[in-house]
This record gives structure tokens, C-alpha cells and sequence, in this order.
């Protein structure tokens, strides 16, 4: 078990190499000038060459980039431009509520894909399997963005049930365990919990119908083992398969709520980004976009030592 995980932690310092340099060089191909957003139109000349010293802009790209990776593995993410105040103390509270949000939206998808899934994998009619496929289908192919703005139209503007922006009362950032706050989680947590439960329900089915046609499934019926015992053994093979879906999409979910959190309001990193992109602040869509990734990739590791725990054949293969 320690060997394993050493072992992938080894398989992470490359890829954590490789996407350090690509964010760092993404960013820094998008045309403009991040500086446009703190200088005055017309700035004089030593005026813009201070602030590019500043920033550490007048060094070549190359020397850019590894003192921005110095910086970062000491834990200086540098200062964002437009609020002159640390990296980490704007991403550390955006990473806090994408995670609770994402938190919430994974349980949903997974309670609502699970059960779909399932009843369609173990269902031996055609049409239940269909109609699971086609709802999966349909909310896989619904925009993040369009079905938010459909759910504040329906329960926020015509019917006034739930709030339509922000985390709590006037526009609050924070969060707080209160009627409120869970009133203003509801409408976004549903919103990014659609395609993922779609996929998780379509993953879950396939495995599910795929275990149910093999051999041991089949000997433990004709020795007599009850119903139950027998989903029980169906479930377990087929948590790994739901397991790195699962793993995936809370992942994704992080760096790909970017529309659903800006319909919202939801003060995530999602909104933290479309901030930055807007207003070129490089030090803070550096950090972000990064810290996202490495979330992604540990989130991976994660996972591949879970399914090795459920399931020791994931290691030897």
C-alpha cells in the first residue's frame, strides 16, 4: 500500500512540472496588457516601467517563469494587481466555497445518478432502460449556464421561493450554516449537479448491466445466495468504475463551475477567474488556474488509491 502511493506521488511531480509551465505560458500568450488595468491611460514612461519592475514584467519570459515557480513552492503566489493584496488571500476563500458547493452538488449527483443507474442496470425492461438513457442524455446536453438562468426565472422571479444570487442575506460572501445560506446553495448545487449525475447514471448503468452478465453473478444465484447478498456483490465491483467517475467530476467541478458561479453570484473560484480574465490580473489567474490543477491531480491520485483499497486488482493492473 505505501509503495503504491509513493509511487504515484513520484508519477505526480511531472505532471505537476508540466502543468506549472502550462498555465504559466497560457496565461501569458492571451493578448493585452495586464497592466492596462492599474495604469492610467496614458501613463508616462517611468511610471509604467516601475510598475512592470514591480511585477517582475521586464524580465525575459523564461526567467518569469522560474521565479514564479520559486516563489510558488516557497508559498508566495504573488499579489493581484487590481486589489494589491496576496494571491492566496483571495484564492483561499474563492477554493473554500467552490469546495462547499461542489460538496453538496457531488452528493446530489451521486444519490440521483446511483439510483437511476441502478434501476436501469438491474431493470430487465427495455423501457426503463431507455427512459434512464434519455434522461442521462438530456442532462448531458443541457448548458450549465441556461439551466441556471431557468431555474432563477421559474423558482426565483415567478414563484419567489428561493433566492437567485450570492451565498446569504445582502450580497454576503460568507457562509454560515443557516436557513439562509442553504436557501442561496440551493438553485447553484442543482445546477452543477445535473451532468454529473447524468454521467454518473450512465457509468453506473453500463457497469452495472456489464457485471450482472458475468459467471459469478450467475453461480452465486444457482447456489441460492438471497437477492440482497447478491447486489451487495454486484455494487462492490462496480464502485471503482463509479468511484474515478465520481473523482473526475467533483474535480472538475472546481475549475469547470466558472458560468454557473457567475450566474449565481456564488463567490467561488469560478467567479474569481471570470474576475480576473476581465481584468487581466495575471498573478491571480496564474494561481488559481494552478491551484486548480494540482487539485485535479491529487484528486486523481485520490481516487486511484481508493479503487486499490475497494479493489486490490486496480493495483496489479
Amino acid at each position: 500500500m505505501l509503495r503504491y502511493l509513493l509511487q504515484r506521488l513520484l508519477y505526480t511531480l511531472p505532471i505537476a512540472i508540466g502543468v506549472s509551465l502550462v498555465c504559466f505560458a497560457l496565461v501569458h500568450l492571451a493578448p493585452g496588457d495586464p497592466l492596462s488595468a492599474v495604469l492610467p491611460e496614458r501613463a508616462p514612461p517611468e511610471l509604467v516601467a516601475q510598475v512592470r519592475e514591480e511585477y517582475g514584467f521586464d524580465k525575459p519570459v523564461p526567467v518569469q517563469y522560474l521565479i514564479w515557480l520559486r516563489n510558488i513552492v516557497t508559498g508566495d503566489f504573488g499579489t493581484s494587481i487590481t486589489t494589491r493584496r496576496p494571491v492566496l488571500a483571495e484564492i483561499i476563500p474563492a477554493i473554500k466555497n467552490s469546495l462547499m458547493l461542489a460538496a453538496v452538488a457531488i452528493f446530489l449527483a451521486f444519490v440521483a445518478g446511483t439510483t437511476l443507474g441502478t434501476i436501469a442496470g438491474y431493470s430487465d425492461r427495455p423501457s426503463i432502460d431507455r427512459a434512464v438513457t434519455s434522461v442521462a442524455v438530456t442532462g448531458v446536453s443541457i448548458p450549465h449556464y441556461w439551466l441556471g438562468m431557468v431555474l432563477i426565472v421559474i423558482f426565483s422571479v415567478n414563484l419567489g421561493w428561493l433566492p437567485a444570487t450570492g451565498m446569504g442575506a445582502d450580497g454576503s460572501a460568507g457562509f454560515t450554516f443557516n436557513r439562509e445560506s442553504l436557501m442561496h446553495m440551493i438553485l447553484p448545487s442543482i445546477t452543477l449537479a445535473v451532468i454529473p449525475a447524468s454521467i454518473i447514471a450512465r457509468s453506473v448503468r453500463a457497469a452495472v448491466s456489464e457485471i450482472r452478465k458475468q459467471e459469478f453473478v450467475q453461480a452465486l444465484y444457482a447456489k441460492g445466495v438471497p437477492a440482497r447478498l447478491v447486489f451487495v456483490h454486484v455494487m462492490k465491483n462496480a464502485a471503482p468504475t463509479v468511484m474515478a467517475v465520481m473523482g473526475l467530476q467533483f474535480a472538475q467541478m472546481l475549475g469547470g463551475s466558472i458560468l454557473v458561479e457567475t450566474v449565481f453570484a456564488w463567490p467561488g473560484t469560478g467567479f474569481l477567474l471570470n474576475s480576473a480574465i476581465f481584468t487581466r490580473d495575471l498573478p491571480i489567474l496564474q494561481g488559481t488556474i494552478l491551484v486548480l490543477a494540482m487539485f485535479f491531480v491529487l484528486t486523481n491520485l485520490a481516487v486511484d488509491v481508493l479503487q486499490m483499497m475497494v479493489d486490490p486488482r486496480v493495483k496489479r493492473g
